[in-house]
């Protein structure tokens, strides 16, 4: 869901009004990128959601590593035929554990099943890739969350078991103690349809000194 520079800097400026406290970050940080014209997505949906199950529990070093080995093993790219044509050995023998060359070896065949349409995602709802995705091995609901604000650049994702999210909610509001991912899912909501941009600049409050 593309929208424009100046679209970005105006929901900025809708964050603040409902929050001030979010002001000063913005200003910091600029304009949320989420969903920008000029921020087409570099990799296919397929290849995405492969990297993220082989990033999960991992170093950006160690996961770039695997990720690396696993593209080289599949033909250069990271595709449905490609890890279809890998055993469970291979991917094994590339760095990824039991279960995620499972979760690669189930994604690789949803798509080449067309029980998931990978190129056809960006069509749907929200909630109907929730749908799609979740009841796929090795795909929880961070994953999809992470999917759909920087794959597809949706707008209005909140994802509040993000740790960072709610670290930064924390810093900017000054708390003292910790927030519990239900209450922020019902302190996001005045922020409804923007909490991907809220998301970002939960993000970058982290950031500051």
């Amino acid at each position: 869901m593309a929208i424009t520079l100046a679209q970005s800097r105006k929901i900025g400026v809708e964050i603040a009004k409902r929050n001030p406290r979010f002001k000063p970050i913005i200003e910091e940080f600029g304009p949320c990128p989420i969903g920008l014209n000029s921020k087409k997505p570099l990799e296919s949906n397929f290849s995405t959601l492969a990297s993220s199950i082989l990033s999960q529990q991992l170093s950006t070093k160690a996961a770039a590593t695997i990720i690396g080995r696993v593209k080289h093993l599949s033909g250069g790219r990271i595709s449905p035929s490609g890890i279809g044509r890998l055993s469970r050995s291979e991917l094994r023998g590339a760095g990824c554990s039991n279960s995620k060359a499972r979760a690669l070896e189930e994604l690789a065949q949803a798509a080449l099943s067309s029980k998931v349409s990978m190129s056809s995602l960006h069509r749907l709802e929200d909630e109907e890739i929730r749908e799609q995705l979740l009841p796929l091995f090795g795909i929880g609901i961070w994953t999809v969350e992470m999917f759909l604000i920087f794959q597809l650049g949706r707008q209005d994702v909140w994802p509040v078991g993000d740790l960072g999210v709610r670290r930064g909610w924390e810093r900017v509001h000054r708390m003292r103690g910790e927030i519990k991912p239900a209450e922020l899912l019902k302190l996001g909501e005045i922020y409804s349809p923007y909490r991907s941009h809220l998301a970002w600049y939960c993000w970058r409050a982290t950031e500051t000194a």
